[in-house]
């Protein structure tokens, strides 16, 4: 009889601590996220200062911990099986200079150099799915585009994810950036342009997550980054309007380098405009200063 009574007390004990850890938790949610009185309030300085934003901005902006991540260093024989037919004749082009390579084969060629990766070829890069461009003259399609970059992209780099893209011209740009736990990291990057003949150029640069370093920091709200924002642009916007077209947090490594590091990527807001939708604005969520 004692001990189904005691049962039962511990029950209600576990019963009441779910309950309390569960407001608690609620309390803590609402700590971090953005109100509509704050949401309200900042659309109210964007509109005074002739900016208009599309979406809602982010509202939930709990601590971050920073990312390690190793300098842009690469295994060059595994980008030259990548990027070349028949790897082993490909020319090596001494450069004389540390940290810079270049490897030729007929027009293919692909220049490594401090950390950034650049391959072009005026014939477009050899891949399945190229055929299927072969209908085309003047223009491409972004739909088109992306078959032939998701293609590159899920047979080496399956970590990455569709960024953007954007027109140039008659042709195509399109960005994919390596994903960390559903997060972008947008200084680990790889860009396509896309032509009627296939993938003419591609640009890389990338250093490998180590993971989370450090105890999670208090990072800014989305409001206070909009305002840092429009204190950044107010000279522009005097003369012309602008538009917000979307906001997201990501990781971004400042520090470039191509030595082994590592070095700390931190929490950014992006916010991206109508007039420049392929180059954000980046703000320090921990400091709240554009980049």
């Amino acid at each position: 009889m004692e001990w189904e009574r005691a049962k039962t007390y511990i029950l209600i004990f576990f019963l009441l601590l779910n309950i309390a850890l569960g407001i608690l938790l609620v309390m803590e949610n609402r700590r971090y996220t953005l109100t509509f009185d704050q949401e309200r309030l900042i659309r109210t300085v964007l509109s005074q200062n002739n900016i208009t934003m599309y979406r809602m901005p982010i509202r939930q902006f709990p601590p971050m911990r920073p990312l390690e991540v190793t300098g842009f260093y690469y295994n060059t024989e595994a980008l030259v099986q990548i990027f070349f037919e028949h790897p082993q004749t490909v020319e090596h082009i001494d450069t004389g200079r540390e940290g810079n390579y270049i490897f030729q084969y007929g027009s293919s060629r692909l220049h490594i150099s401090n950390g950034f990766i650049e391959y072009r070829n005026p014939n477009g890069f050899r891949q399945r799915g190229n055929a299927f461009l072969s209908h085309l003259q003047d223009e491409i399609t972004l739909h088109d585009a992306r078959r032939l970059t998701d293609i590159f992209i899920n047979s080496y780099f399956p970590d990455f994810a569709l960024d953007g893209s954007f027109e140039e011209g008659h042709n195509r740009r399109v960005i994919y950036r390596q994903k960390y736990r559903e997060m972008f990291i947008h200084s680990n990057f790889i860009e396509f342009l896309v032509t009627p003949v296939g993938i003419q150029q591609i640009e890389m640069q990338f250093g490998e997550i180590l993971g989370y370093t450090g105890s999670p920091r208090m990072i800014f709200s989305p409001d206070e980054a909009l305002l840092a924002f429009t204190q950044r642009v107010r000279h522009i916007t005097q003369e012309e309007p602008m538009t917000i077209t979307r906001m997201d947090l990501v990781y971004f490594q400042e520090y470039i380098s191509d030595q082994p590091g590592p070095y700390h990527a931190v929490p950014f807001y992006r916010v991206f405009t109508l007039c420049n939708e392929d180059m954000p604005f980046l703000i320090n969520a921990f400091t709240n200063v554009i980049d």
